[in-house]
């Protein structure tokens, strides 16, 4: 009896060791109704398609965040010239709003890059980013520029960015960090081209001549994002707008509040490194405006190195140490009162910030088991960042004066809220992991 009770109890085993590797099957086909869960470990971590992926992400960067970056150098031509007789914060709310919709659209185009509709999204993104720039070469008024550069150029690149991050995530596992990091270093690279195109083209060609020379860089390097992009992973069912499960989990939660402060925060000294500079410093007005220039260059080894050492640390991780020390080296500007201190901020400030742009992707990726809801849950943190960064800047404007000179309440703003950004954020590894350094997440 024994013996024979054994016997059926291997067949039973046998039988379903057989039942899962049919299952597992390629040939079987699968009821579009069935979950699939895709998982992490199956990437291809390599090849030339998948850097192909890298390639093309990295121009989406290049353009999105590059031209948005590069604000800073629209807002002190309009500041002193078009604009003149707007605030400092009104101006501010160009740039803000064009963040804003870049992070905000992405709650939309996360489904939607799902559903398997990329490609519409890359084409509907790049028409809209170089309609916006050549219609800001025509634009003359507040209302014309805050539409054209604000709200049109916000919409296409939102309709990019989170997809294009998306698809590097779902080809890297083990060097995902490495990965993510180089495309988004596209930001800081573009932000630097876009810039010496302004300061250069601009006082020889015009203001309008300028911003249409940007457009026609945009056009032909999401050219080549479009040619070569593929998606890799096509979930089997359709996707919400929204993922309900997503905050039910602290961790996530806890993530996604402390990237609405880093985002409040960051890109503050973006905005006003010029206008602070020849304030504050005895720079002249070429070497204010190359504050800008210094603080992506050194933010581009800021996207690399720390995305690098986060594929062995786990990229929340790296993520705390670099938006605590961000923190307080904001704060720290308090104390800069010559050129030379300045640049010492500018490239101490770019180089631990840029991972705060750089690693969410990959910290969202680490916190998200099924990658088929990575575009979903990309979009809802970058949704909840984008707020921040529509909030942050204005703000910042409302706390310079410039007739005295006076910018610390702005830095306090900016130290604080990227300190809370990195509690938070380490409260989110805690709840993950606990807290031994060991963990990798």
């Amino acid at each position: 009896m024994a013996s024979t009770s054994t016997s059926m109890r291997n067949s039973e085993k046998n039988t379903k060791l057989t039942r899962v590797e049919e299952s597992k099957a390629p040939t079987r086909s699968r009821s579009p109704t069935e979950q699939s869960p895709v998982l992490t470990d199956n990437a291809p971590d390599g090849g030339t398609k998948a850097w192909l992926q890298v390639l093309g992400a990295f121009f989406i960067l290049f353009n999105s965040w590059g031209i948005f970056n590069s604000y800073g150098a629209f807002q002190t031509f309009y500041e002193q010239d078009l604009l003149n007789s707007s605030s400092i914060s009104a101006i501010s709310w160009i740039g803000s709003i064009q963040g804003f919709l870049l992070l905000l659209v992405g709650s939309l185009t996360g489904p939607i890059y799902d559903k398997g509709h990329f490609r519409v999204l890359m084409i509907v993104g790049t028409f809209l980013m170089v309609f916006s720039l050549m219609m800001t070469s025509l634009s003359t008024k507040y209302y014309e520029i805050f539409l054209s550069l604000g709200v049109v150029f916000g919409l296409g690149s939102g309709c990019v960015f989170v997809p294009g991050v998306a698809i590097v995530s779902t080809y890297f596992n083990k060097r995902r960090g490495l990965a993510v990091g180089i495309t988004t270093s596209g930001s800081s690279i573009g932000t630097v081209v876009y810039l010496s195109v302004f300061h250069q083209l601009q006082p020889k060609i015009g203001f309008p001549w300028t911003v249409r020379v940007m457009g026609f860089i945009c056009l032909a390097t999401s050219a080549i994002s479009i040619a070569v992009m593929q998606r890799r992973i096509a979930p089997p069912t359709r996707r919400s707008l929204f993922d309900s499960r997503a905050f039910t989990e602290l961790p996530f939660t806890l993530f996604c509040i402390g990237n609405a402060l880093s985002f409040m925060g960051t890109y503050i000294p973006f905005f006003e490194a010029p206008t602070f500079a020849t304030a504050r410093t005895s720079a002249g007005s070429t070497l204010s405006f190359y504050f800008l220039a210094i603080l992506s260059a050194s933010s581009t080894i800021g996207r690399l190195l720390p995305n690098f050492l986060a594929d062995r640390t786990g990229p929340l991780t790296m993520l705390v140490v670099c938006a605590t020390i961000t923190g307080v080296i904001a704060l720290s500007w308090m104390a800069v009162h010559t050129v030379g201190g300045f640049v010492a901020f500018c490239v101490l400030y770019g180089l631990f910030s840029g991972s705060l742009v750089s690693l969410p992707p990959a910290a969202i990726a680490s916190l998200t088991d099924d990658h088929t809801r990575l575009g979903t849950r990309l979009g809802m943190a970058f949704m909840l960042a984008g707020f921040g960064l529509l909030i942050g800047n204005p703000v910042a404007g409302v706390l310079v004066d410039l007739r005295t000179g006076e910018f610390w309440k702005a830095i306090v703003f900016n130290g604080v809220t990227v300190l809370g950004a990195g509690a938070l954020m380490l409260a989110a590894r805690v709840a993950k992991a606990g807290w031994s350094p060991r963990k990798k997440v």
